[in-house]
């Protein structure tokens, strides 16, 4: 492990930081790594990944010992990186037809309208993978990237569930429903909830932006529209709030 203090320039690709984030990526084959920068602390933090990588025969990248102040220089000002920032490429890009391909008869699909905040879009993608969605579409326009805070967020979501971005979300529907699955908004106008339609297919799960929700064409193009039975007086979720809830009644009703 070097010790000697580095000379700080632009990233030669994308950081990853947090401990979960930097360790799901450490143990993904499909993740080309430049670097590593941690304190010594960090890297003890990541010992278990780091020789499961090895063991696995992942190409593991420079380890360069610096200070905490070090990393935070590097970063936005909120940033949590416990520790650790790892400089690497960015995944290679998915499109719809790769997550289609082999879609089981059970599959889900999350598809996000306008939602663009990199914490909402982050959480989505964790809560996708720990309830086994296939992938998450959003727009392309003003998509984050899969990097910083929106890996921490994902808490390492982002080496497991696929993540597509498309043009135009309506014609994206179109194609879901001709690959078989049955495309469900969430909105508050939707006359039943996702228990009441009794789902067990293929699905998509289609969810607006806070507050301007779904946008009409969107709507439109899908089969059906259903809510979630909150109570007054609170009469909405935030958008990552309302996916894990929405996904854990779709789960549940398999």
């Amino acid at each position: 492990m070097k010790s000697d203090r580095p000379s700080y320039g632009a990233p030669s690709s994308a950081y990853l930081f947090g401990i979960h984030a930097v360790t799901q990526a450490l143990l993904n084959p499909k993740r080309v790594h430049q670097r590593l920068l941690c304190t010594a602390r960090g890297f003890e933090s990541l010992q278990e990944a780091w020789q499961d990588a090895q063991m696995n025969g992942i190409a593991l990248p420079e380890v360069v010992t610096v200070e905490k102040e070090d990393i935070e220089r590097l970063l936005p000002r909120d940033a949590v990186h416990q520790d650790v920032l790892l400089d690497c490429q960015p995944l290679e890009e998915t499109f719809l037809a790769d997550i289609l391909v082999n879609a089981p008869d059970n599959a889900v699909v999350m598809v996000l309208d306008q939602v663009t905040d990199p914490h909402n879009v982050g959480a989505i993608l964790r809560s996708a993978a720990a309830f086994g969605a296939i992938g998450v579409v959003m727009q392309k326009i003003h998509a984050p990237e899969t990097t910083g805070t929106l890996a921490k967020s994902a808490s390492g979501a982002v080496e497991h569930v696929p993540l597509v971005r498309e043009v135009n979300l309506s014609r994206t529907l179109e194609q879901l429903k001709e690959a078989g699955f049955f495309c469900i908004g969430l909105a508050e106008e939707g006359k039943e909830t996702l228990a009441q339609m009794k789902l067990a297919g293929k699905t998509a799960l289609v969810l607006g932006a806070e507050g301007a929700g779904l946008r009409r064409l969107v709507a439109q193009n899908c089969d059906a529209l259903a809510h979630l039975p909150t109570q007054p007086p609170i009469g909405s979720l935030n958008v990552s709030n309302a996916a894990a809830v929405a996904l854990y009644e779709l789960v549940r009703a398999r």
